[in-house]
């Protein structure tokens, strides 16, 4: 992992015009909510390629509640679909804010009437989540606490140390061009190393949950290095990984593809690991005169079951997921074979394959 650490600047063609460009971000509350029929225009398109006559235009008048224009109400126009999933009164949103060249502040309120004096436009970004997504996890942490108190504690201390690994090690390593294969289980092993001791102490049936869980990433790094070239997983099947690539400087999204199939496969190889060491531990605090053979056939019969869920549990995870695009799929009703070798599908049904293997 030292070898590896990332030092140098990841590479970047996002420029500072240009993250400038998607405005700054602000929060606001919405006051009301309308919507009439208006010229179909592109956007607009239809399933058969058509542009309908008319369309929906909605528009939402909020209050702005953050950055330099605070107190201030202004109106954003919201895409239909939206407005019809329900915005009500007193919602909190997100809106990005656009100040215009003082050269320009005239010619923008002559070309949008719902620019500020000074020629500030606002544009609709997305529902703040930060209360509810808040209040569920103060409740995940008082649950895990309540339930396992010190084991919680040190449950979620590692959980922090997982992703600030993902995060500082990881990522830029990816972005500087280093071998995914490695990047990964490394990375992995490092995390599962800190995570296993912390939840579960230092003690004999932790080492041996963590060997096999080593031996697991290993095989999974393998797996997933060559369904990733004889699969062809380039990663640019979908908008954000073509975007990916775009804003890196060419970088080959194929590795990150192949990095996030090993490190997906984590938290089960966890949970299968670290269940069945504990199960045999148990079998054998409570028979202590029982044999190798007899142990491991009891430590044998617990895994089977724990493997048949085990596979229900990944695939159910993904399916859950994956409900808009398998909808989409049965819209289109395109031959089955085809749609699971689609490049999104293909990588799904890999990543899938390769971690419950």
């Amino acid at each position: 992992m030292l070898v590896m650490w990332p030092n140098g600047q990841p590479q970047s063609t996002l420029s500072t015009s240009t993250a400038a460009a998607a405005g700054e971000v602000v929060s606001a509350r919405v006051n009301s909510s309308s919507a009439r029929k208006c010229k179909g225009e592109t956007s607009d398109r239809l399933p058969d390629g058509s542009i309908p006559t008319t369309a929906t235009c909605a528009f939402v008048v909020a209050r702005v509640t953050s950055g330099p224009d605070k107190g201030s109400d202004v109106t954003v126009a919201v895409a239909a679909p939206i407005f019809r999933s329900g915005i009500a009164p007193d919602d909190r949103i997100l809106l990005a804010r656009f100040v215009p060249a003082p050269a320009e502040a005239a010619d923008v309120r002559a070309r949008n009437p719902n620019a500020l004096s000074n020629g500030t436009t606002y544009a609709w970004q997305d529902f703040s989540r930060s209360f509810p997504l808040g209040v569920l996890a103060v409740l995940f942490v008082v649950l895990v606490l309540g339930a396992a108190r010190l084991r919680g504690l040190a449950a979620i201390a590692g959980l922090a140390i997982a992703y600030l690994t993902i995060i500082k090690f990881m990522l830029p390593a990816l972005r500087l061009g280093e071998n995914p294969v490695a990047v990964a289980v490394v990375g992995s092993i490092a995390v599962m190393t800190v995570v296993l001791y912390l939840a579960h102490g230092v003690s004999a049936k932790t080492t041996t949950a963590l060997l096999g869980t080593i031996f697991g990433l290993l095989l999974s790094g393998g797996l997933a290095a060559w369904a990733s070239s004889a699969a062809h997983l380039n990663g640019l099947g979908s908008e954000e990984n073509y975007r990916l690539s775009q804003l890196t400087g060419g970088t080959d999204i194929s590795g990150i593809i192949l990095c996030g199939i090993i490190v997906a496969g984590l938290g089960v190889l966890n949970d299968v690991t670290i269940t069945q060491a504990s199960a045999v531990w148990e079998v054998h605090a409570h028979a202590p005169n029982l044999g190798i053979r007899g142990l491991f056939s009891s430590g044998m019969r617990v895994g089977r079951d724990h493997l048949a869920s085990t596979v229900y549990t990944i695939a159910f995870a993904y399916a859950g997921a994956a409900l808009p695009t398998l909808i989409l799929i049965d819209l289109y009703d395109r031959p089955l074979a085809r749609v699971l070798t689609d490049g999104p599908i293909a990588e799904e049904i890999a990543r899938t394959l390769v971690g419950s293997i």
